[in-house]
Parts: C-alpha cells; structure tokens; sequence
C-alpha cells in the first residue's frame, strides 16, 4: 500500500490500535523523550501527542519503533518482499543509463512508473505561506538534559548538486540556534558535505529545503544508504510502488514531497564561519561533541493547515532507529549479495546501532575466505564505518547471538583469526584517538582449513544422533512434557 501522505499512514496506525493519543499537556523539553524512550523499549505503540507547550502543533512519535509497523510503513507484510527487488532496482539505475537499461531488460520496465511527479500547481504542504518564520512555533524536541539545545529529529534534507543538478535527500539532525537559524550536520562522508564542498568551491550559497513530515517511505528512503548515484526519491516510488509527487520549493528551485507536512526552505551561505553544534544524546548511547558545522538560514515556512510535527529520540538502545536500521539491514543484503555471493545472511545487532558490529555468515570455499570478506565489507559504501566484523560458518545463523558467541570464544586462535585495519570511522565513534580514522577488528570464527596454518583435525560438534531424536520426539508427551 502506498500511503498518500503521513496522515494516511496514521489512519491505518489508529485502524489497527498500533497507535496512542496523549491528551494531557506535555513538554518538547525532556518530557516527550522520558515518554517516547519508556514507551518504546516496552514495545509500546506510536504516540501522537495532541497538547504539546507552546506549540499549536501535534507531535508524533515513535511511528516505527515495532516490526509490524515498519512493515505497516513500507507496505509490506513482511521486509523480505520488497528486499528480494532491490537488487533489480540498484542494477536498473545505474548512473545516467537508467532509462537505456530499463527497456533493455523487458521485466524491469515497470520501473520507469515509479519517476517522481512534478506538479505544475502548489501542494497540501504550501497551504499556508510564512515568509517570516520562527521555528520557535514548533514542538521541536530537547530530547537529553546534555544536549546543546532543541534538535529537529526527523527531517528530510534536500539538496542540489550545483553540477549535475540532481537533487539529494538525506536525513541529518538540525539544532536550533534561535528563530530562523540552525545547524545543518553534514559528516564528513556524507552526500550532503560532498555538495557543501562543491558549492563553497565556487563561492557561492547553497538553497536548501527541508521536509519535515512525509510518508512514511520517503522518511525511510532519506536514510538508506543508497549508492551516491542513486536517486533517493526515485527509490522511495519504487518502495511504495506508486510515483511520489513533487512540488517546486516557493523561494529556491528545490522540489520537494507534495503532501509533507511542513517545508522549511533556506539557504547555507558557503562563505559563512562554521558554528559549533551539539553536544547531542545519539544513537550510540553516549553524547556526540560538540563540533562545527555549517549554518542553515530559514527564509521561507511553508505547511498544512492539518500539520502534523514528526520526531525521533535516539539513544540508548533498541530505539525507533533501531527499527529503521534493521529495514536497511534486510532490503540491501540482495544488493550486497550481488557484489559477494558468498554472503549468506548477516546481522546487525541492536547493541552494535548499526556501524559498530556486523555479524556475516559465508559459504566458505578456500583459505583466506573470511578475511575477503571483512576486507570487501570495508570497502562498499557505508560499511567501511564497520568497527567489527564476525564471520561465521552458512550453517550457523548470525541472528542467533548465543551461537555465535559460542563460535567466536571456541573458534579463534587470536594471533591467527584477528584482523585489524586502520580506515575511515563514523564521525559520531567516541572510542577512536582520532576523529573520523581509527583501527576496525574483524573476527574469523569460521572452521579452518588445513591452509590457513591448522595442523591439528578440527573436531566435529557434538549432536544426538536422528534415530534417537525421532524417539523422544514420539514419546515426548509419554515422557509428562
């Protein structure tokens, strides 16, 4: 199902009783986060906070934060379903060929079906015009009492290549400085710096537009770590098979989801000092520094007469992002797949939010198999920000924590079956001497073979025998089980 917009996605949320109205009067500062953390980690519903201070503004939260509503989300009864298509997808956009591709490849034409929609009228989302904006209006969440300050949580970040004209779309938190200015957190190796970059070369200011309140396909889609070529919008009407519809920003040439709730159009003016941004509760679980970044001027507010403000809280974990990190960890394992098929299955536990561990089970087919892989996950894309790897045998599930544990600490000889390699980290690792650069660990808990220096036999594991299993299996009831 492809939701129109986020209120839709909210209807079906109320059909089914997966979401709450809280009535009472809350506050964006500190409260709504202690409600939203205890509501999610007790696999509570979504929350829609209808009285929030010194806001005329509704404020949902935690809209994904359970399997059954990320699936609600992305139209899907289960990840798999959409999963088993990316990989078509990703092959069928490659760079500018996309179009030659598609009708080379006759199963792959329903894709040009899903090129966004550029209507020639305004959208719901430019219903009401504020050429004089003051983000004080909105419910926007200090979500940690050491936080610098009140954070946009949940914004989807569009941007203009000043080269190619293709346009961006990521998600990267926003700190209000005061009534029309915030931060803009662009890491170093994300698209949106790599544009910064381009634009501060030629001097000149950069337009950006900010939708605030999607549907819930395009939220998730401004996360995922698409290839840099990949169109982000184009992937989310692939998702919610159905185009999504596009409107030009009122003041820059920066088109933006039609039905959002709310568009925050502006400027960051290259030549501008960076400012210092956060300190900020994240989703490791620990405070990210404080550090510059540039500045982002609102010129222009634009927004539904029914608005409604969309957050997240991050922190300790699982959280509502844990959520969306497990989407991406099913919907591109057929991508990585294509580039290593080797690669049976693979897990990103909660613990690890994401870039910190990676547990990778193979095929293994010769010596030296389990390192290939750490060294290929290191070198595509994102995954480089991997602080550590376990690779483990196709016959162990890398979902079941304890039996990889138990392989990992039965497994390793540690001066044969560690890896260390020095490379880029996210900006957000606190571990690390360095910022951005630090040294990852890759763990081997594979069998080994006689070739990767194993001179002794490598004993079997110990398992009952299928006669007597199917013995007790018949007589487990005579037993008073």
């Amino acid at each position: 199902m492809a939701y129109s917009d986020l209120h839709e996605f909210i209807g079906k949320l109320e059909e089914k009783a997966l979401i709450k109205r809280i009535k009472s009067e809350t506050d964006a500062e500190l409260e709504i986060t202690e409600i939203a953390d205890r509501v999610v980690k007790s696999g509570g519903p979504a929350l829609l906070f209808e009285r929030v201070k010194n806001s005329k503004f509704p404020l949902l939260i935690n809209t994904f934060g359970s399997y059954e509503r990320l699936n609600l989300a992305l139209g899907v009864k289960n990840i798999e379903e959409a999963a088993v298509k990316i990989g078509d997808f990703i092959d069928a956009a490659n760079y500018a060929g996309f179009i030659k591709t598609v009708k080379a490849v006759p199963s792959l034409i329903q894709l040009t079906s899903v090129f966004p929609l550029k209507l020639p009228t305004k959208g719901k989302c430019q219903q009401i015009i504020d050429y004089s904006p003051d983000l004080g209006k909105l419910p926007i969440l200090k979500c940690w009492p050491g936080d610098g300050g009140r954070f946009i949580t949940l914004p989807v970040v569009i941007t203009k290549d000043p080269e190619t004209g293709i346009q961006n779309m990521g998600m990267y938190r926003m700190q209000v400085y005061d009534a029309q200015t915030t931060g803009m957190h662009w890491h170093l190796h994300k698209d949106g710096r790599s544009i910064y970059d381009k634009c501060r070369n030629t001097g000149g200011i950069m337009p950006v537009s900010v939708a605030i309140g999607c549907d819930p396909v395009v939220i998730y889609s401004a996360t995922a770590p698409l290839p840099q070529y990949i169109d982000e919008i184009l992937f989310a009407g692939f998702l919610r098979k159905k185009p999504v519809a596009l409107v030009k920003s009122i003041t820059n040439d920066i088109y933006v989801p039609a039905n959002a709730d709310f568009i925050l159009e502006g400027y960051v003016d290259t030549k501008e000092d960076l400012r210092m941004e956060g300190p900020f509760g994240d989703h490791t679980g620990y405070y990210s520094l404080a550090d510059m970044y540039p500045v982002f001027h609102l010129t222009c507010m634009t927004y539904r007469e029914d608005a409604v403000y969309p957050a997240t809280v991050v922190g300790k974990p699982p959280m509502e992002d844990c959520y969306l990190g497990k989407a991406t960890e099913k919907l591109f394992l057929p991508l990585l797949r294509i580039q290593f098929p080797e690669i049976i299955d693979m897990n990103f536990p909660l613990e690890g939010v994401f870039h910190n561990c990676v547990i990778v089970s193979i095929k293994k087919r010769f010596p030296g198999h389990a390192k290939k892989v750490m060294n290929s996950i290191w070198g595509s894309g994102q995954m480089m920000y991997t602080k550590m790897i376990v690779v483990v045998d196709e016959s162990v599930n890398p979902h079941d924590l304890s039996t990889v544990a138990w392989k990992v600490f039965n497994n390793i000889d540690g001066r044969r079956d560690i890896v260390l390699s020095d490379g880029p980290l996210d900006a957000l690792d606190h571990a690390s001497d360095q910022r951005h650069y630090g040294c990852r660990l890759g763990i081997d808990a594979t069998v080994k073979l006689p070739e990767e220096g194993y001179s002794r036999t490598w004993p079997d594991e110990i398992t009952m025998s299928e006669d007597i299993k199917t013995l007790v299996t018949r007589r487990w009831k005579e037993y008073g089980f």
